[in-house]
């Protein structure tokens, strides 16, 4: 499989689509056991995901916001943790590429690790005593400038894919000048440790432990960018509610087969015939269509817009965050309430759902944010 030797959005679809039912068959044992899903991100790797963000001037495939999200929620059909892991790679990447922050020499670095080692990266900037970074609370996480050659302390939570990471993007606070800078720590780094911390009931297989730096040294040349106070909206956080929508379909599809194979003693045809059992798939239906639409009409506008266009929706980025976490939260309580009570059996994967899906509750930003967004726009 060679994803970017594929001409066009639906063969790569359906090719994700493949693998994504081998990704079901595991996600029960990892969410149970608490196990990274390192044969996942394995084959998306070697079939060639990992590099559909990276520009093509290094050999990347460059796809647009609006072919990952449907790429994304594709994946999360299969896996949410999984989904989700990856995501973070996927939407940075594009996000680099799109901005160029970074400096040219230092991106060209990542972008050929990318392309020739398939290297992963994902940015690390929440800690304990901040919260959410979208909160705007300063990092404790320091970096001081020693020996021709920066020197970071700190401990970093929810650093999900930690386990597989090769560069970790670490935000810390320059002693120096009080600003918030991002450094790039490659996962070899002498100091840089992973303390399995996860313990969520959630997305339980994403690897989202924490990360210790203890005298960390890196070269100058690692401080990617200093962070400005107002931040621009980014489309690739679409990633986060396309991983949702994409575990509310598998609700769906989990609730259809169960409604069209169960046959009650007090009937003589499935349960799928009732109007009542009916009328709540009409309603799953219908809030993922809603949500779809959403989602990629608003991608599809970032992958339209100028920079100038961009900059001013991050209202729209974050209502799509808010509508679909929701709705997918109501679309997997539709699909249990159709299964009943067996639906909370550890063998049946809706538990799963049930699980996950309540994670995007508090990945950012978080919905009384967009409220104000919403808000202010009025």
């Amino acid at each position: 499989m060679d994803l970017l030797g594929m001409r066009t959005i639906q063969e790569r679809i359906e090719a994700v689509g493949k693998l994504a039912e081998r990704f079901h068959e595991r996600a029960a044992a990892n969410d149970e056991a608490g196990r990274f899903p390192f044969e996942n991100i394995e084959e998306l790797k070697k079939a060639g995901y990992t590099r559909l963000t990276v520009p093509k001037a290094f050999g990347g495939g460059e796809i647009p916001l609006c072919e990952l999200v449907r790429l994304q929620e594709t994946i999360a059909t299969g896996d949410g943790s999984t989904a989700l892991a990856i995501g973070w790679h996927m939407g940075l990447m594009m996000h680099v590429s799109e901005t160029q922050p970074w400096e040219p020499s230092l991106f060209e670095e990542v972008a050929k690790a990318v392309m020739e080692q398939g290297a992963l990266l994902n940015t690390c900037a929440t800690e304990a005593q901040t919260g959410s970074p979208t909160r705007g609370g300063k990092p404790t996480t320091t970096a001081v400038k020693k020996d021709a050659c920066w020197v970071l302390n700190g401990r970093k939570t929810f650093a999900t894919m930690s386990p597989v990471l090769d560069f970790f993007i670490i935000t810390a606070t320059i002693e120096e000048t009080g600003e918030v800078g991002s450094f790039i720590v490659p996962g070899n780094s002498e100091g840089l440790s992973v303390v399995e911390t996860w313990d969520s009931i959630a997305l339980k297989a994403t690897g989202s432990h924490d990360v210790v730096l203890e005298h960390v040294k890196i070269p100058l040349a690692g401080l990617a960018e200093v962070q400005t106070k107002k931040k621009k909206p980014a489309g690739y956080l679409l990633h986060v509610p396309a991983c949702y929508l994409g575990i509310a379909e598998a609700a769906k599809r989990e609730a259809a087969h169960f409604a069209k194979n169960y046959i009650p003693n007090s009937l003589n045809h499935p349960i799928a015939e009732l109007p009542a059992i009916r009328q709540k798939f009409g309603e799953m239906e219908l809030k993922l269509m809603q949500s779809r639409h959403f989602l990629y009409s608003v991608a599809r506008m970032w992958d339209e817009a100028g920079e100038a266009e961009r900059s001013e929706m991050g209202p729209e980025l974050g209502a799509v965050k808010l509508t679909i976490t929701n709705q997918a939260i109501e679309i997997v309580d539709l699909a249990m309430r159709i299964a009943g009570a067996r639906s909370l059996s550890q063998k049946s994967p809706l538990q799963r759902y049930y699980r996950d899906v309540r994670a995007g509750l508090h990945n950012p930003p978080m919905d009384d944010v967009t409220m104000m967004q919403l808000a202010a726009r009025v």
